[in-house]
């Protein structure tokens, strides 16, 4: 691979990503959306009062690129702003953040909850968008133009490069999330095709899932089906290895939300979905993020339109 690299050496010792991911919002709506947002009873069940989050977005579109903390009551506890345009993050078991940047330069970087970079990667791709750190301390980034996932050392070495199969030319939305499954293969979501492609070690493919537009992230749940964010499809779905639909979640399950495009997925501890709305050209109406069972009841939203315009990836950390 003729790609030069350089990288800063991290002085953390890197786990498991996800799972925990973390905090923010403003206004945190459990008995249905306040006038101005969305409406009362949101999909069409009631509110779990005992329900809070704390929860982390990206806040991107017509508003500042920017990380939002938010507390248990909606209230800003912390902003960072990134060096170049970002969409998603990871919150590490220590609390640290990693996420992409994807200007020039362009890379990954780790920081922590005062905003100190302690570890950061630059590649010499046109862009990096999505990225996730691995439970041997390494990080996999999705690289774009050409599109592979590079995984890389904490000092900055390249250990291993897996080729991404999609028929996007263009470098910007060639791939997002990308995740390493137990088996050592990539899973890969890739937005521009709006496909979602499990690939082995060297780059074949072995499973894909194709016609989910916008597709920004593929999660491999437990069971072995995968969970994928369906973009402006407005749904996120759940797919069984023989491409069978396991479960679904649409925006006519839920009209008063205004689900506009599928951003984000978490699967919480307790089952139920986080998901994240990105409001494009649908700013001041709707949820940013709301909380769905698996009976498609959904038990928490949340919306502060002054606060914000749009966001990406959210995640909760309670």
């Amino acid at each position: 691979m003729a790609l030069s690299r350089r990288a800063l050496l991290a002085r953390t010792a890197f786990s498991l990503p996800l799972s925990a991911t973390a905090l923010a919002g403003a206004t945190f709506l459990q008995a249905g959306l306040h006038a101005g947002a969305v409406g009362a009873n949101v999909g069409r069940a009631p509110r779990d009062e005992k329900i809070k989050h704390k929860i982390l977005f990206f806040e991107y579109g017509k508003g500042p690129n920017r990380l939002l903390e938010l507390d248990a009551d909606g209230k800003v506890v912390w902003e960072h702003k990134p060096p170049s345009i970002t969409v998603i993050f990871q919150v590490l078991p220590n609390g640290n953040l990693l996420y992409a940047y994807g200007g020039k330069p362009t890379g990954v970087r780790e920081l922590t909850r005062k905003g100190e970079e302690v570890w950061n990667y630059v590649s010499s791709c046109p862009q990096v968008l999505g990225c996730e750190r691995l439970p041997n301390g390494n990080t996999l980034v999705a690289e774009q133009g050409p599109c592979q996932a590079v995984e890389v050392d904490p000092k900055g070495k390249v250990v291993r490069v897996t080729p991404l199969t999609t028929t996007e030319k263009g470098y910007h939305l060639q791939v997002r999330n990308i995740h390493k499954l137990a088996n050592g293969n990539i899973l890969a979501a890739h937005e521009g095709e709006g496909a979602v492609r499990e690939v082995d070690p060297e780059g074949k493919v072995v499973w894909e899932y194709t016609g989910v537009e916008n597709a920004g992230d593929a999660q491999r749940l437990p069971s072995g089906n995968t969970l994928i964010s369906c973009g402006t499809q407005k749904r996120v779905l759940e797919v069984t290895p023989d491409k069978k639909i396991a479960w679904e979640f649409k925006a006519s399950d839920a009209p008063e939300l205004n689900i506009t495009w599928v951003s984000s997925i978490q699967v919480l501890p307790s089952g139920n979905v986080l998901v994240g709305n990105f409001l494009r050209n649908q700013e001041g109406k709707g949820a940013h993020a709301f909380e769905v069972t698996r009976d498609k009841k959904v038990v928490w939203s949340w919306a502060d339109h002054k606060l914000i315009s749009s966001l990406t990836t959210v995640r909760a950390v309670d």
